[in-house]
This record gives C-alpha cells, sequence and structure tokens, in this order.
C-alpha cells in the first residue's frame, strides 16, 4: 500500500536540473507540530521573560517605597523624641511652677468633699488666677530678703469692717449639725468688699483650696500666719511682699458657706489660735452684731 506524499521539485539555477523529492505527509506534519511547538517554547520564554521582568520592576518599584517609608519612618521617631524631650521639658517646668507657687494637682479634704458643692475653679476662675500670674513682677533679691524689711508683724488690723457672724471655737455645724470647732471668725461682708492683710508678711498659698473656697495664706514670721477664705477675687499670688492694710482679695461666697462673708483666722505654729485676741486692739476695730444684717439669713461657713 502506497502512502500519500507530496512531491517537492527543486530546479538548478545554473544547470536547468530538474529533481524530484518526494516528502511524506507524516514528515510535513512532523515539521508542522515541530514548529508549532517551537512557537509555544517561544511565546512562553517570552511571557516567562517579561513576567518576571515586570516583577523585578515592582519589586524596585517596592524596595524604593520601603526605603522611603524607612526614612519617614526615622524621621517620625526623630520628631517623637524630640517631642518626648520637650515635654519632659514642660513637665519639670510644670512642676516648678507648681512647687514656686504652691499649686496643687488634686483636691484635699475629708472623703465625702466632693458631696459638699462644687470645690475646684471653674475655667473663668483658673484665667483669672493665670492673668493674675502673668502680670505679676517680683524681684528675687525682695523676695529672698523681703522678711528682713517687716515692721508690723503682728495681725492686730481688721482685715474688713463687719459684724462677727461666727465666733471663734465651738459652735454647731451649720451643715451636719452637732458641735464643731471653728478654727476661726466669720466677718460679714458684700460679695467684693475689698480685704486687707492684717499684718506684714509673705504670702505662702493664694488659690482655691476644698472647702475654704478661694484662699490667701499670708506667713507673718515667728510661726504667726493669717487665713483669708471665702474670697471672690485673688489679687496675690504666693511668693509675693505685702504690707500692712494692703488689699489683697475681694470677698466673696466661695468653697463651703451659706452666705457671703470672709473667714479670718490666725494660726501659731500651725494650730489655730483666737483672733479676737489681737483684732480687739486694732484702731479699726468691728463690733459683734446685736442683731443680723439681715432677720432672715446667717452666713456660715469653715
Amino acid at each position: 500500500m502506497k502512502q500519500p506524499y507530496f512531491i517537492l521539485v527543486l530546479a538548478h539555477s545554473l544547470h536547468g536540473r530538474l529533481r524530484r523529492v518526494h516528502v511524506p505527509h507524516t514528515a510535513l506534519y512532523a515539521v508542522l507540530a515541530l514548529a508549532l511547538v517551537g512557537c509555544f517554547s517561544v511565546v512562553g520564554f517570552l511571557s516567562s521573560y517579561l513576567r518576571m521582568a515586570w516583577k523585578v520592576a515592582n519589586y524596585n518599584n517596592l524596595k524604593q517605597d520601603v526605603s522611603s517609608l524607612q526614612k519617614r519612618y526615622q524621621d517620625l521617631q526623630r520628631t517623637s523624641n524630640q517631642t518626648k524631650a520637650q515635654l519632659a521639658d514642660l513637665q519639670l517646668f510644670a512642676n516648678e511652677v507648681s512647687v514656686a507657687y504652691g499649686l496643687k494637682t488634686k483636691l484635699e479634704g475629708p472623703a465625702d468633699i466632693a458631696s459638699e458643692g462644687r470645690l475646684v475653679p471653674s475655667y473663668s476662675e483658673t484665667l483669672e488666677t493665670y492673668n493674675v500670674l502673668k502680670s505679676a513682677n517680683f524681684s528675687r533679691f525682695h523676695k529672698q530678703y523681703a522678711s528682713s524689711w517687716h515692721t508690723n508683724t503682728r495681725p492686730n488690723l481688721w482685715p474688713l469692717q463687719g459684724h462677727i457672724l461666727s465666733p471663734f471655737g465651738a459652735r454647731q455645724d451649720p451643715f451636719r449639725g452637732g458641735a464643731a470647732f471653728h478654727s476661726g471668725v466669720d466677718i460679714s461682708a458684700f460679695i467684693g468688699t475689698p480685704v486687707k492683710v492684717a499684718a506684714d508678711g509673705i504670702v505662702t498659698t493664694a488659690e482655691y483650696s476644698g472647702a475654704y473656697g478661694k484662699l490667701v495664706v499670708v506667713q507673718h514670721g515667728n510661726g504667726i500666719s493669717t487665713y483669708y477664705g471665702h474670697l471672690s477675687r485673688l489679687d496675690v499670688v504666693a511668693g509675693q511682699d505685702v504690707r500692712m492694710g494692703q488689699v489683697i482679695a475681694l470677698s466673696g461666697a466661695t468653697g463651703r458657706v451659706t452666705a457671703p462673708h470672709l473667714h479670718y483666722e490666725v494660726r501659731s505654729g500651725g494650730a489655730p489660735i483666737n483672733p479676737y485676741n489681737t483684732l480687739s486692739k486694732s484702731l479699726v476695730a468691728a463690733t459683734p452684731p446685736t442683731k443680723k444684717d439681715f432677720p432672715f439669713q446667717s452666713a456660715s461657713g469653715l
């Protein structure tokens, strides 16, 4: 049986001879198959090369992005370290200011102090204190040696004129009832009445202090200090030198009170003493009330 084949005729260009070549179908199909395989191989190789080139390009881009992100991370870390250093400096400065001006970061008092009303300063009161601090100008030399220039160190001046609403010593607690010890005297005064310091001294406290409300404490030397509580405005700051008769605040009704008045007390060695012993000798003395300023109202505080 003869197999089908193709006849390939070849002609020589010089001699003109013709030559016939019999090419079987199977051989031709084999050549075509090999050609197709070769084409597929070339296409596969090219596609693999292109994919590899694309991956290499993406890798280089990602590498550049990683380098850029690492640089940004280093910059952010450097900025964070600088910010932490600045924060540490600010915290140190805040601590120094707190120590210098006697500022406190938490309330002090009994466990049930929260039930006695608002005992923390408002935003406006805080801003007012800041303005006083900002406007205050002290001489370091003067603060250090001011006490040596004090001559009137005995607190024998009434801080303001008014009636004694609550005396020193035993009394009935105006909030809880029962017996209580009153560490000072309550002097009647309208809100905004100027309060004068009773003697020469150095202000050790000028801040909102729990049940006292806005409080000014003045150290007069020899262990003697005076307290001025329930104020509406502070006109001095801690560390300031004050002289007898100088206005240091305005009276008010801040802290633990039932009506506006001034709470005034004198302490010796940290222990409260009866201020009337010195107040009674003042040229500007207040007389104990024979009747209340307002028949329907009485003032009580600490």
